[in-house]
């Protein structure tokens, strides 16, 4: 069980994001980011996107930082991975939105 973290490289909003997932279930990583202080908007289906000013502090919590392959490898291993093609019928069915 582990909480994994990706090198922020995705430009939006300003600033640089990461993700945040777990290996293991959605509940420990929803436990990790509210012990974190991330806000509930920043959830997208699987993982947490998080801003690079935020990434060393997830990292000194517990985070494991892992490259963006190895994340997404692990992710799917899990079975949490919502698959790009699924993402707008999951959002629907769940009523959420993406973060950015």
């Amino acid at each position: 069980m582990t909480v994994l973290i990706d090198e922020p490289m995705w430009p939006a909003h300003g600033t640089i994001w990461g993700h945040l997932v777990s290996d293991d279930s959605l509940e420990e990583l929803h436990r990790f980011a509210r012990a974190a202080g991330l806000p509930a908007r920043s959830f997208d289906l699987d993982h947490y996107d998080v801003p690079v000013d935020r990434h060393d502090e997830l990292v000194a919590a517990g985070a494991v930082p892992v490259s963006y392959r190895e994340l997404v490898v692990r992710l799917r291993s899990s079975g949490l991975r919502v698959r790009g093609r699924d993402r707008d019928a999951e959002r629907a069915h769940r009523g959420t939105r993406s973060a950015h």
